[in-house]
This record gives structure tokens, C-alpha cells and sequence, in this order.
């Protein structure tokens, strides 16, 4: 975590990388049984990519984009009809002030006590209560004859799936696509988060994707990168003619 001044008072808050990440699959309920967006963060070299995993970045390399994603994790959205693979997705889909959610996995502890892990009192600390400070006390009946499910006992502690809902977008830094985000998230450093907010999924389309046939270019793009193109098509029918 980190701190932000604004005038006279600072604000407690997490650097989050947050992007950028592409739409990798659009899963439908026709051929996947299920309506999902499939997106990928971060980047790894190919010699660390499984062969399947290649297969599958094949569409969207097919758009430019030459990314061994690190990560690939599912989201349900409510405009997938609007969403094609390679669409990019970036702190421009967060506003300041903004309420978000949070999910991450929770630092391991390991093996911890009954007061450490459920928030035990312990025994009393008086004198003649000898190494009884931190047990649990009684787990039950002893009609019972056993220990029912349940029971808080010793055990390990953290490792699991943790979101924490209404944290605050306090300030965007749209150049390095970083979140600061107000109060502490769940995770170690360096660890994946999803964050999720309301509303539709913003995402700006990629860049002119540029096919070769033959001898001739075809761009599909914007007028501005038709007009930039232009003159590199021309330059190689000149150099076929020669």
C-alpha cells in the first residue's frame, strides 16, 4: 500500500496494475454450454507456453496482438453481443469515485491456533492458570462421545478466494494503467486480483488489422489509418511493376 495527499488530509491506498487485457473467447451457450468473456493479462515468453495455449491465442494474434497472456480468467458481461476478441480493456472502463469490487486469494498462514484463526479470547490470565492461555476450551458434549463437524479448531489459516465489495477508485493514472484504489485488497503483493464494477464492459477496439493476399494489401480500418496506408500500397505496386 501506499498514500495520496489531497490538501490537508492523505488517503491509504493499493497500487493495482490494471491492465492491459484483452478479450481472448467469447464463450456462447450454442457451443460452450455457458455465456462467459474469456480475458487475458500479462505476458510470457513462448518457450513457457503449452502448445494448446498457443493454438488458442491464435484468433487473437490473428489481430495484431502477440501476446503470451500469463493469465486467462472468465468474466459474465451484459453487452457480449457488443464484444469481439482483441477488444482491450483498460483503466478507461473505471471513473474516480467510483465504487468497485475486489477478489483475491488471501496470504497463507499456515498452521495457526484457535486464537489467531477464529478470534478466540483464550483462557484466563490470572495466576494458577498454567499454559492454558491460548486453548479453545471445551469442543462439546461428552454425550456425544465425539467432536462434531464444525467446530472451530486449529488449522490452516488463508489461501482462500476473498472479495471485498464498495472499495473506492480514489485516482487513475491512464498513462502506466494504474489503479490506486482506496483501503487494503485481498493478496500478497505481486498477487492476481479481478476487479469488477457496474455497468456495461468498456473496452476500445484494437488497432487496423492489416491480411496480405498475393501481392496486395487489404486494410480494414478507420479512414485515418486508410490514409496512412495508402501510400505503402502504392510504394509496393510500384516495386511488383519494377
Amino acid at each position: 500500500m501506499t498514500q495520496l495527499w489531497k490538501d490537508e488530509t492523505v488517503k491509504g491506498v493499493t497500487k493495482v496494475q490494471a491492465g492491459p487485457c484483452f478479450i481472448t473467447q467469447i464463450r456462447t451457450e450454442a457451443k460452450d454450454g455457458y455465456e462467459a468473456v474469456q480475458v487475458g493479462f500479462g505476458n510470457k515468453k513462448e518457450k513457457n507456453t503449452k502448445k494448446p495455449q498457443l493454438g488458442h491465442l491464435k484468433k487473437i494474434k490473428a489481430k495484431g496482438i502477440e501476446n503470451n497472456f500469463a493469465f486467462l480468467r472468465e468474466f459474465s458481461a451484459d453487452n457480449k453481443a457488443a464484444l469481439e476478441i482483441g477488444d482491450k480493456i483498460d483503466v478507461s472502463a473505471f471513473t474516480v469515485g467510483e465504487m468497485v469490487g475486489v477478489t483475491g486469494i488471501s496470504k497463507g498462514k499456515g498452521f495457526q491456533g484457535v486464537v489467531k484463526r477464529h478470534g478466540f479470547s483464550g483462557g484466563r490470565k490470572s495466576h494458577g492458570n498454567k499454559d492454558q492461555l491460548r486453548m479453545p476450551g471445551s469442543t462439546g458434549a461428552t454425550g456425544a462421545g465425539h467432536v462434531f463437524k464444525g467446530v472451530k479448531k486449529p488449522g490452516r489459516m488463508g489461501g482462500d478466494t476473498v472479495t471485498i465489495k464498495n472499495l473506492e477508485i480514489a485516482e487513475i493514472d491512464m498513462e502506466n494503467n494504474i489503479l490506486y484504489i482506496k483501503g487494503s485488497v485481498p493478496g500478497a503483493r505481486n498477487g492476481l486480483v479481478l476487479i469488477e464494477n457496474q455497468g456495461d464492459l468498456k473496452v476500445s477496439k484494437p488497432a487496423a488489422a492489416v491480411k496480405e493476399k498475393g501481392a496486395e494489401e487489404i486494410v480494414e480500418a478507420a479512414p485515418e489509418a486508410m490514409v496512412e496506408a495508402t501510400p505503402v500500397i502504392a510504394e509496393a505496386a510500384a516495386e511488383k511493376k519494377k
